[in-house]
């Protein structure tokens, strides 16, 4: 068990008289502040993935004419990829050695890559490799955030911690949103720009977002070195040396070690990770394609319409983890995770195709050639409609646009309150042991999946539609509530495993 910091003077006291009181208020002043910078972090790691995101298309048509749709999925996967890599890394480090080392090395490898992004045309050849790498740079660098959430998880009581983890994924949801809207913002810069020749530097909206990601990176790394401080807690909220503070820690480390981790429930704590940023990201990948095939709109109101419903879902995912703190307090944490499964199950349920309308299919109202031609030619017009080389488009009932608005509501309740009490329960699981590792593969867990999905859902999505594909989906969703179910009561705070805690 973890003892209490002595009284030297180097650390701070912890003692029950008044004399220890502007200590310990400081203390705390202390910790909350360092614990708002890894919200800002998270802020902007969440903002460095999605702010040139709706921009890398044209971006990358504009440098390299030899990309196609394919190679695109690859630069948008690269992210996910690096971030995978670098998790476990990022964590390793930070549990044997002061936390500000994996976050200023990983916060500065975004800030280049960011850099590196806006001069990828620069190069006469092989311009889409550059974006590639830059992005899998962006990713690695946002690995941090299995430093970031292995902080909290160490600097947060067990009464504490599913507010902070609620707050720091509110400002990963608030970073998604505006990620988009300060893209969009940018716009205005026009696609040619302005040149600063002593830099060879072309300011356009395609670079000026990533540039403007990097200046967010450099006003991280002084809030990190000059606010940041290291520090621990124990379940009860009271302070105790910091486990990767110094090397003469180790007999804390000796005597922790001998309350061992529930293995299973990190595992199936993973494992379940896994299937909800999977699913997440089959949502998020289909969602655009769907809507054109079920609703026969053009790529202009795809983007449009999809935007704002993504931005809806952003605004409603804070409103849910505001709920979930008051929900988890009331009936605890594996209920919520609970219920958010089946919430995510109704909503992919919701989108299977039923009854006798069927979608329109691609100029299936067309027969005469030359008209084809003609309209085919026009740059204005483009072909609406599922395509005809899908076939199930044939024989598969459309989804209608209610079923549609209705699933996205009701995966915008379910998946955020998933992700937050995953990450909540694998934090109390792991309890005040370094939880740097364990974060690592937790979040390479969800990279994995955010990779895999969109490859998943394109395949299947294509080759036989929209019914098998969802239908697949629930499956999955079914196995995630049997999984928790069957683990449900090992699922509890690690101080609560070994009786120094009562649930």
């Amino acid at each position: 068990m973890p003892q209490l910091v002595d009284s030297d003077d180097t650390t701070p006291l912890l003692r029950d008289d008044a004399s220890s009181d502007d200590s310990q208020d400081e203390d705390y002043k202390s910790r909350w502040r360092s614990i708002r910078v890894m919200y800002f972090t998270m802020f902007l790691s969440s903002v460095g993935f999605t702010i040139v995101i709706t921009s890398l298309w044209p971006y990358l048509q504009k440098i390299d004419d030899s990309a196609n749709a394919s190679f695109l999925g690859w630069v948008v996967a690269a992210y996910s990829l690096g971030q995978m890599v670098a998790s476990p890394i990022f964590g390793l480090w930070s549990n044997y050695r002061p936390r500000r080392e994996p976050l200023v090395c990983s916060i500065f490898i975004n800030l280049s890559a960011n850099i590196y992004y806006a001069y990828a045309y620069l190069p006469k050849t092989n311009n889409k490799f550059h974006m590639l790498m830059s992005r899998a740079f962006v990713g690695f660098g946002a690995g941090n955030v299995a430093v970031v959430r292995s902080y909290v998880a160490g600097a947060t009581s067990l009464k504490e911690r599913t507010n902070a983890m609620a707050n720091m994924s509110a400002c990963q949801a608030l970073g998604f949103i505006l990620g988009p809207a300060l893209q969009a913002g940018l716009s205005f810069v026009g696609e040619h720009g302005v040149t600063v020749k002593i830099i060879d530097l072309q300011l356009n909206m395609y670079t000026a977002p990533a540039l403007l990601a990097a200046f967010f990176g450099l006003i991280n790394i002084l809030l990190v070195l000059l606010v940041l401080r290291e520090h621990r807690v124990d379940d009860h909220g009271r302070q105790i040396r910091a486990i990767n503070y110094t090397s003469e820690d180790s007999a804390d480390i000796n005597e922790e070690t001998e309350e061992t981790i529930d293995q299973v429930a990190v595992v199936t704590s993973n494992v379940l990770f896994f299937i909800i940023m999977f699913i997440f990201a089959v949502f998020e990948t289909i969602a655009t394609p769907l809507s054109m095939d079920m609703f026969a709109w053009t790529r202009r109101e795809a983007v449009l319409y999809n935007g704002i419903i993504i931005c809806c879902i952003g605004f409603e995912s804070i409103l849910v983890f505001l709920v979930v703190k008051v929900a988890s307090q009331r009936v605890g944490d594996r209920p919520v995770l609970l219920v958010g499964l089946a919430i995510i199950f109704c909503g992919f349920f919701i989108l299977l195709p039923w009854g006798n309308h069927y979608p329109k299919i691609q100029w299936a109202d067309l027969k005469n050639n030359t008209l084809v031609s003609q309209i085919a030619s026009n740059s204005s017009l483009e072909p609406t409609g599922c395509p005809s080389e899908q076939t199930w488009c044939q024989y598969t009932p459309a989804i209608n646009l209610a079923q549609y608005i209705t699933s996205d509501i009701l995966i915008g309740v379910g998946y955020p309150a998933c992700n937050v009490m995953s990450y909540t329960l694998y934090s109390k699981i792991l309890g005040p042991k370094p939880q740097g590792v364990y974060m690592g593969w937790l979040t390479a867990s969800g990279s994995g999946a955010r990779t895999l999905g969109p490859v998943f859902v394109s395949q299947v999505y294509t080759l036989v539609g929209p019914r098998w594909a969802f239908s697949l989906i629930c499956g999955m969703v079914v196995g995630a509530i049997i999984l928790l179910s069957s683990v449900y009561h090992r699922f509890i705070a690690f101080s609560v495993r070994h009786g120094r805690t009562v649930e």
